[in-house]
């Protein structure tokens, strides 16, 4: 038994009760069966729009992806031809780490 928590239950708790007014914007993801870490993060940055570059460094820290994760923002980078820097940017993750990725999970 996987032991993650329920992000789609979370959210819509958290939609629901605090922000009323995201709900629309939001639908699309809380309307699929499983959240994917890209979901999540993404949801995180519409409810929690902050620019404050101190809690974005110090969130950036605690994130975790999933193989499912890398394999896409890996095809995102083929796809649309970008090189690391490019995609670093992009997905707010390191250079290295992507050339990590890129090392471990061949594509």
């Amino acid at each position: 038994m996987k032991n993650t928590p329920d992000y789609k239950k979370i959210y819509s708790d958290m939609i629901s009760i605090k922000y009323p007014e995201k709900k629309e914007v939001c639908r699309i993801f809380l309307s699929k069966e499983n959240l994917s870490v890209l979901d999540v993060i993404t949801i995180n940055n519409i409810l929690f729009n902050t620019n404050c570059r101190e809690s974005t460094q110090f969130n950036q820290k605690h994130r975790s992806y999933d193989v499912s994760a890398i394999s896409y923002i890996l095809q995102y980078q083929k796809r649309n031809e970008l090189n690391n820097s490019q995609v670093a940017k992009h997905f707010k993750v390191s250079r290295n780490t992507i050339t990590k990725w890129k090392n471990q999970i061949l594509i």
